[in-house]
């Protein structure tokens, strides 16, 4: 895909309101651009992080700082309808709790001075097959993991010499490869929550003796932060228990762990924080930027469509720099725009006029 087709091609997926398809945007260039030439440009080479972080690279050199932090995470594009592939196939929905058809990304989001770029992707690729011994099935798996990539991701961040101090994530990327690597490895800083029942020791002194308590047993004062030594980690942790009320009322527990041993509890509640930044840019890559909405069908346009839906993406957050307007508002107005010209084609027909 040239660097023209895709600034098209993401334009299109910006300003289309229903099914992102190739005679869609043939139809909108009144054929200036063929329906061929955008269905040849899909078919070609897939794109994958190394494109997408030349496109974005300039943009996150514009916005970067030393107090920048990465986020990791994955969402989950569904496709009820598509024809089963490798990457459009069963993948288990931890928002949901069940099992979904759809396509899985993951992506490494880089947020620094107010702003959120997509600077790394993977999309997971189960081309294994295997009999569950559980009920006898035929399914799919990844030969790579989540983890696996999350590695990978955090590792070409390094590489592609983009500053950031901190990783955040979810509990499902919490694992202790993980924690060393991050913090032996690339030599960062982390914040991770735990699952309620993972287990902690105490002091050094239990962690040598193998003496371990649950996280939700751990003694701890509002506000305050108390070493833990996790198994598997070689080096000691901070443990905040954050309590929160929720949108429905309850309350709710976070136990946050975080690599940084200076750091103190409103430091490490604030720099999670950062971590939600990933939803609204999820939401809006949806919503706004056509993820789901295009009916290509082979691996290479599927993936060649999300990779410009990143890119759509992309376009909207420096958008919102240069109008000072969110995505959500940006969109409405290219509605109300279209509704305009809409309105305008539809006078100009002189429609029939109802009788009084």
């Amino acid at each position: 895909m040239t660097h023209d087709l895709l600034d098209l091609y993401s334009d299109y997926l910006l300003c289309t309101f229903g099914q992102a398809t190739a005679t869609g945007l043939g139809e909108v260039m009144d054929g200036s651009v063929s329906h061929d030439q955008i269905t040849r440009a899909l078919s070609s080479q897939e794109r994958g992080g190394a494109a997408l972080w030349r496109v974005s690279k300039r943009f996150v050199r514009q916005m970067q700082s030393a107090d920048g932090v990465m986020i990791v995470d994955d969402t989950l594009s569904e496709k009820p309808y598509s024809d089963e592939n490798d990457i459009v196939c069963w993948h288990y929905d931890h928002t949901r709790g069940q099992v979904v058809k759809g396509i899985n990304l993951l992506t490494a989001l880089y947020h620094s001075r107010g702003l959120s770029l997509p600077v790394e992707f993977r999309l997971i690729a189960k081309t294994e097959t295997y009999v569950d011994k559980k009920d006898g099935k035929t399914k799919r798996r990844s030969p790579i993991t989540k983890n696996e990539y999350y590695r990978q991701m955090l590792q070409q961040a390094v590489t592609n010499r983009i500053p950031f101090k901190y990783v955040l994530n979810d509990v499902w990327f919490a694992a202790a490869d993980n924690m060393n690597f991050v913090k032996h490895k690339l030599k960062k800083e982390f914040v991770m929550p735990l699952k309620i029942n993972r287990k902690v020791a105490l002091s050094a002194d239990d962690k040598r003796h193998g003496i371990y308590v649950r996280v939700d047993e751990v003694q701890i004062e509002p506000n305050a932060v108390r070493p833990v030594y996790l198994e598997d980690v070689s080096f000691p942790l901070l443990l905040v228990k954050q309590v929160f009320t929720n949108k429905d009322g309850n309350i709710g527990v976070l136990f946050l762990v975080t690599s940084d041993t200076t750091l103190t509890y409103d430091e490490v509640t604030s720099l999670y924080h950062k971590r939600w930044t990933i939803e609204p840019f999820h939401k809006s890559l949806k919503q706004n930027a056509s993820l789901s909405l295009s009916p290509t069908k082979t691996v290479t346009t599927q993936s060649n469509h999300i990779f410009a839906a990143l890119c759509a993406y992309i376009k909207l957050e420096m958008l919102k720099v240069s109008t000072h307007t969110n995505h959500f508002a940006l969109k409405s107005k290219l509605y109300l725009q279209a509704l305009r010209t809409a309105f305008d084609a539809l006078h100009d027909l002189q429609p029939v006029r109802l009788a009084a």
